[in-house]
């Protein structure tokens, strides 16, 4: 099998800079859904006061994960908002005393094996911070440790401009290996790959250095091909497993965990600080100067582009995320959260989208698609309101990278036409389960 991809203009401008930290905001508002599953429940109401790493959300459901406060001050708010996928959630504002100070009963957590390592990482609040949001606890919640023959470390970062990964890598390297450490000591795995892809050569010859010095650690220095972060790609990349259909990376042996993730991880094992904080590549043809930032979870993208220096007038369109896989955001008043590892703001030059003309069939998009998916054939079933041959063609598989759309000569939305399909075809499959019921 041969995995498919494209070549994207690299535009890592800012991975020569140590990120800064800009000013405490006035106010910050935390979402309580920055994870996959279900949101977490408020614990905090207007009036209160609040300090860092302080819980203000508890974990609601299996997948669902903590969330604590940002910043030292008083909860102004509690209210729902819109976030970026157009869903209302609740959300805490808090205003802020500027003093960021920690919270009193923060102290490293006593672990001293699986359960209570699993135990650690759920109050930590941490979730992946590659970008999909999954609450980590539960992927390492394993039933059966003997199944985990390799732990692969995603240092790709093949997205366009983004360079908050690499900056871990760079900065904050030794955590990296001493999380390596704890998956040794609390999961028994025994071999970890980190992939990472050839245009990062400083990052790649420190995780060299430092796996010259630890047992099991191999680095496996890939093509910069898009998308090369994909899970499913990356996972054949390293070690030639494929995940089957709906499957998941231990379905092959294997778990996958982001590098900025795991240094976390090791970072509150050592503080006991929760997630309350990012590493932010701010960069794109409206900032003034590009360069990485670290901002308290919750900080409005507004105040985030100010603190790092500003835009050349109001931007156009502003992503979280990279240009490929990135979600626009519909204002600047739009909080960063946890899984934020970049935002893009653009000019009203790069904003434009292109013009869209007929299909010609040219196959482009099944030639670069990393599944060898048919993303023209989904697009005519999406128009016919035919769910069936959604679900013949696997639309579910897409990974929604958008490589068809960068390929396709014609700048059809294909990629926009996939993710309707997707929720179309969960619409058709829900219904059709609730009528085979009755």
């Amino acid at each position: 099998m041969r995995l498919h991809g494209i070549h994207v203009p690299h535009r890592k401008n800012t991975a020569d800079m140590a990120p800064v930290r800009i000013p405490v905001p006035e106010t910050v508002t935390i979402p309580m859904s920055m994870h996959i599953g279900k949101p977490a429940a408020v614990a905090v109401k207007r009036g209160d006061e609040v300090k860092v790493g302080q819980l203000i959300a508890e974990q609601d459901g299996f997948i669902s994960s903590p969330i604590h406060s940002s910043v030292s001050g008083v909860v102004e708010k509690v209210e729902d908002i819109v976030i970026s996928v157009g869903t209302m959630v609740p959300a805490v504002t808090i205003k802020t005393d500027g003093l960021q100070t920690p919270f009193e009963q923060l102290t490293p957590p006593e672990v001293g094996d699986f359960d209570s390592f699993v135990k650690c990482v759920k109050q930590s609040g941490i979730v992946g911070l590659g970008g999909a949001g999954f609450p980590t606890f539960v992927k390492l919640s394993v039933d059966d440790l003997a199944k985990i023959e390799a732990v692969v470390i995603n240092a790709a970062e093949c997205e366009p401009y983004i360079t908050s990964d690499t900056r871990t890598m760079l900065d904050k390297s030794e955590y990296i290996f001493k999380g390596i450490d704890a998956l040794k000591k609390y999961l028994g795995a025994k071999r970890f790959i980190i992939g990472i892809e050839n245009n990062k050569q400083a990052a790649i010859k420190r995780m060299k250095e430092l796996s010259a010095q630890t047992d099991g650690v191999e680095v496996h220095v890939l093509p910069a091909i898009y998308p090369q972060g994909g899970e499913k790609v990356l996972v054949y990349n390293t070690t030639k497993k494929i995940i089957p259909k709906g499957g998941l990376p231990l379905d092959v042996g294997v778990i996958v965990i982001n590098v900025t993730t795991l240094a976390f991880i090791a970072e509150y094992l050592e503080t006991g600080m929760p997630l309350v904080e990012k590493c932010i590549t701010v960069d794109g043809s409206a900032v003034k100067e590009p360069k990485n930032v670290i901002a308290p979870i919750g900080t409005s993208i507004e105040d985030l582009l100010e603190g790092a220096g500003g835009t050349h007038g109001e931007p156009a369109k502003v992503i979280y995320g990279g240009p490929m896989m990135g979600i626009a955001v519909p204002t600047l008043d739009t909080p960063v959260l946890k899984m934020t590892n970049a935002i893009i703001a653009m000019n009203e030059k790069d904003a434009i989208p292109p013009k869209t003309t007929q299909c010609i069939n040219c196959g482009m998009c099944i030639n670069h698609c990393p599944l060898r998916l048919d993303p023209r054939a989904m697009s005519l079933a999406y128009k016919l309101d035919d769910a069936e041959q959604l679900k013949s063609l696997h639309v579910d598989l897409c990974m929604e990278c958008g490589c068809c759309s960068y390929v396709c000569p014609a700048k059809r939305p294909l990629i926009q036409t996939n993710k309707l399909a997707k929720a179309k075809l969960r619409d058709y499959l829900t219904k059709k389960k609730k009528e085979e019921k009755q």
